[in-house]
């Protein structure tokens, strides 16, 4: 089967870390550039950063750059995205995606929750 599925959400208080991976299944892992998106509640979609399909380049958003990377392992057909000082407002549904829109394809997405 073809899917992406998100693990390691969880609540986690301000200025912690969190790491979420990512694991793809049914498809050619390394041959896709892919994303990480989230979506707090009420709010719209945002991009929170890239990563080509080898793993040299990544983007950022302005949001989150400085505090969190990506990573991937297409030995293990896994992507990780790596968070650190958390805020409050990072707290949303957090999924990985692939870039291209001819392939498009997302996971269901993991719930981080940051709070003290």
């Amino acid at each position: 089967e073809v899917q992406l599925v998100e693990s390691g959400g969880g609540l986690m208080q301000p200025g912690g870390s969190l790491r979420l991976s990512c694991v793809a299944s049914g498809f050619t892992f390394g041959n896709y550039d892919m994303k990480w998106v989230r979506q707090a509640p009420g709010k719209g979609p945002e991009w929170v950063g890239s990563i080509n399909k080898v793993g040299a380049m990544s983007w950022y958003g302005d949001s989150v750059r400085g505090r969190f990377t990506i990573s991937r392992d297409n030995a293990r057909n896994t992507l990780h995205l790596q968070m650190n000082s958390l805020k409050p407002e990072d707290t949303a549904l957090y999924w990985c995606a692939t870039v291209t829109t001819s392939f498009p394809l997302r996971g269901p997405g993991t719930q981080v929750t940051v709070s003290s």
